[in-house]
């Protein structure tokens, strides 16, 4: 199964980080760091980003962003 970032879940669904903090009723700064590191995402706030996003809760990432990067570099090689 492919899983992408918060980040590019969000992307994917065209959205920018001042609408998804409108549509959840929270600051982008809160959004922003949620994409960063998202370990303490709530399960319920999980499942409210991936209907936005139009996406399966299981696709997405849900750790620490740079992770996520490093462990695909050391997978290309």
């Amino acid at each position: 199964m492919t899983k992408i970032t918060l980040r590019a879940a969000r992307i994917n669904a065209g959205l920018t980080q001042i609408q998804v903090s409108k549509a959840l009723g929270i600051a982008p700064a809160t959004l922003s760091g949620w994409e960063k590191n998202s370990t303490k995402l709530s399960f319920l706030e999980a499942i409210k980003l991936a209907k936005l996003y139009h996406i399966q809760p299981d696709n997405i990432f849900f750790g620490k962003e740079n992770e996520f990067i490093r462990s695909r570099k050391v997978g290309e090689n």
